[in-house]
């Protein structure tokens, strides 16, 4: 939990051969379990942050991001990764400015802007990065890997679904495969408001998550938590994002928001997050209702 760990000396000494001597440590971790990150502070105000990943594939992901596509968003939109670890599977980067919209209170025009500029930075983002070889191969069999992981999802959601919710899924879950060929890049993987900075200017952090994968599957997390009441938001960031999606992305994004839905049910029940948990029964409701978009 936030504020009860201690950074590890060899790891405070590894970071401080990169940014020099540092004046004082906070545990800026999230509330969760796998989460262990803090932020250093050099003397003179600097600001730098360590963060161990939960496992070694996060580790590699988010090396990687940082290396190789989020220098695409421009200075200050991205963390820069000042040096890594794969034997403590450790990260130094440099802070962004600014704090996550989700914690703060912005005007209406702040707010519209703030997700303009998202959709922008993920444009960008998804044109970054060489997506060929195996990246490519993985990223055309994404669909069909999420439509395949249903069936567990079904079977851990037991009676926390009706016969007609399960009948539904299942349906989403075929036509995920049936899809024919989407547009493909380089995708941040956890965008949502928790991971979106904001000081003026958006940023985004937390690149864990990243992948090549079929765009579409960027904006599951945004569709299920943000737009259902802020439409105007949805507006916000495609405009930025310079084109809306095509249809079949939308199919799409609406067959991933049933996965989502019954594995956010899951997870938020199983690991006492109510609110998670509300996410998935709602995104259901909305499926249920025909009403997602």
């Amino acid at each position: 939990m936030s504020g009860t760990r201690a950074l590890p000396d060899t790891l405070r000494g590894w970071a401080e051969r990169e940014t020099g001597p540092v004046k004082s440590i906070r545990d800026a971790s999230h509330p969760r379990e796998n989460s262990r990150v803090w932020e250093l502070v050099r003397a003179d105000g600097c600001r730098y942050y360590l963060k161990i990943s939960p496992n070694a594939r996060m580790y590699q992901r988010e090396t990687f991001a940082l290396r190789h596509a989020a220098p695409a968003l421009g200075a200050g939109r991205a963390p820069q990764l000042r040096a890594s670890s794969a034997e403590h599977l450790s990260l130094l980067t440099t802070a962004v400015p600014g704090r996550p919209v989700k914690s703060l209170a912005l005007s209406a025009a702040e707010e519209y802007e703030a997700h303009r500029q998202a959709g922008l930075l993920l444009a960008r983002l998804h044109a970054a990065g060489d997506l060929t070889g195996h990246w490519r191969t993985e990223a055309q069999g994404a669909l069909r890997a999420a439509a395949h992981g249903a069936e567990r999802h079904l079977r851990e959601a037991g009676d926390r679904l009706t016969p007609a919710e399960r009948t539904l899924v299942g349906r989403l879950a075929a036509e995920l495969c049936m899809i024919g060929p989407l547009p493909l890049g380089f995708i941040h993987g956890d965008a949502w408001p928790r991971n979106l900075i904001w000081s003026g200017h958006s940023a985004w952090l937390d690149f864990e998550r990243s992948r090549f994968a079929p765009v579409a599957q960027e904006f599951v997390q945004l569709a299920c938590e943000v737009w259902a009441d802020r439409p105007q938001l949805r507006a916000a960031c495609f405009s930025g994002y310079g084109r809306e999606l095509t249809s079949e992305e939308s199919h799409a994004l609406m067959c991933l928001a049933g996965l989502d839905a019954v594995s956010a049910l899951v997870w938020g029940e199983s690991h006492n997050d109510p609110l998670v948990a509300a996410r998935g029964r709602r995104t259901l409701d909305r499926l249920m209702a025909g009403v997602f978009a």
